[in-house]
């Protein structure tokens, strides 16, 4: 198809945080594009050249000639395209929060004119975007779907941190709400992605291909952690027994582990939300998220197990968590199972230190009133929670406050001859 046969004016991009601004600043290479994000702060810093995620260098912000930052909603009344990249995160009871993406909903509503395009990349269940969604739309804009304007969805494939897996090289899922607005909004994404598009039938089918991509996942890793409960128990490594495992040429090589995170942790609850909604109680993805959502609590035993096992008195023994982060080398702490060791940890009468070079601190402190460390000292147990490359640098002998210190390692990435135990 020619991709030249559809003209984009001006793009505006709903949300600049992981997912939302490498798309703003690859489009606005191409296009006139608006990101646009209610935090202040946030477009104070992109203005500066500054995105404190770490997804994007100053240079490449830079380099996005037509890229304009705003948090005034009157800058994208103008736009005919609006691409929505806000959170969906889950509730304290695991049920979706569509509050953000709703928001943002009724933000482009008002401004919604004849001819326009919504596209959504947020995570949702299938159907959420033509029965959530669209009639916030319509409400707010008095204009008919598919008639007056057009929808499409794309999902995010952004991996945070992940500097080799960038946006442009990942195949993009498209789909529209009409054939001919399918045929639009794949190529948009056309003309940026280099990797390609796929092109789903509908709506729908991209929503679903989404939520079952992290869903596998889950599962996968939801495996292997209850193969770490198991093996733990009959005094065997894991890690040992998945190297072996991994020598027969289709064994899937998944590794045990905390699973937080934007979208792991999260997407498989609105799958299971969608599935219960009409009847049906699914069992695999909820029981994958059981064993991973208790991982925080194993880890939280295994490390008092070993301080009892070195004879180190629980009650006001010093751990070191390295890192809180919910995966290496990025700052992101969304849904990060860190902070649930650190509270486990400190109701059993330990004292918990957390270390993160990566993490924001004004952020952590905000959300979870841990305050992180700068200097690091001694501890009767250090516990290795996040995989940041920079802790493969650091002296662990000089941190052991003596002998029986206990060096617990959750992601097998330490020195064996090091550590007292791994996950």
């Amino acid at each position: 198809m020619d991709n030249q046969q559809f003209k984009f004016d001006a793009i505006a991009v709903i949300g600049l945080g992981y997912v939302g601004l490498p798309l703003a600043v690859e489009l606005g290479k191409k296009y006139k594009v608006i990101g646009f994000d209610i935090d202040a702060s946030r477009i104070e810093a992109l203005i500066r050249g500054v995105d404190e995620t770490l997804q994007c260098t100053t240079e490449e912000i830079q380099a996005a000639k037509q890229i304009t930052f705003s948090n005034d909603l009157s800058t994208i009344k103008d736009c005919s395209v609006f691409i929505i990249t806000v959170p969906t995160p889950v509730d304290r009871l695991k049920q979706p929060d569509l509050r953000p993406l709703l928001k943002a909903s009724e933000m482009v509503g008002s401004v919604l004119k004849i001819g326009d395009l919504v596209i959504y990349e947020s995570t949702v269940y299938p159907g959420c975007t033509e029965e959530d969604c669209v009639p916030i739309l319509e409400k707010v804009s008095n204009l008919k779907f598919n008639q007056d304007f057009f929808c499409g969805y794309s999902p995010e494939r952004i991996n945070p941190g992940d500097k080799i897996n960038t946006l442009t090289k990942i195949i993009k899922v498209t789909s529209g709400s009409t054939p001919e607005i399918a045929n639009k909004v794949d190529a948009l994404y056309a003309s940026i992605i280099s990797a390609g598009t796929h092109k789903a039938p509908n709506i729908k089918v991209a929503e679903a291909a989404k939520s079952i991509e992290n869903a596998q996942r889950d599962i996968n890793i939801s495996f292997v952690n209850e193969l770490a409960l198991i093996f733990d128990k009959m005094n065997i490594d894991t890690q040992d027994v998945l190297a072996a495992a991994a020598t027969k040429w289709n064994f899937l090589p998944f590794k045990p582990g905390l699973v937080g995170g934007h979208c792991i942790g999260v997407d498989p609850y609105y799958l299971a939300y969608k599935a219960t909604s009409l009847g049906y109680h699914p069992q695999v993805i909820l029981s994958g998220r059981h064993v991973n959502d208790q991982m925080s609590y194993f880890v939280t035993n295994k490390i008092v197990q070993l301080l009892i096992s070195n004879k180190v008195a629980i009650k006001g023994a010093k751990v070191l968590l390295l890192g809180v982060t919910f995966k290496e080398n990025c700052p992101d702490i969304r849904n990060s199972k860190v902070f649930e060791i650190y509270e486990l940890l400190e109701k059993q009468g330990l004292q918990v230190f957390a270390f993160d070079p990566f993490a924001n601190e004004a952020e952590v402190l905000e959300k979870y009133q841990i305050k992180l460390i700068h200097e690091l000292g001694t501890y009767d147990a250090i516990v290795l929670t996040v995989a940041h490359n920079f802790f493969k640098s650091l002296n662990y002998a000089s941190l052991k406050k003596s002998n029986d210190t206990v060096i617990y390692d959750t992601k097998a990435f330490l020195d064996k001859k090091i550590i007292t135990a791994r996950l």
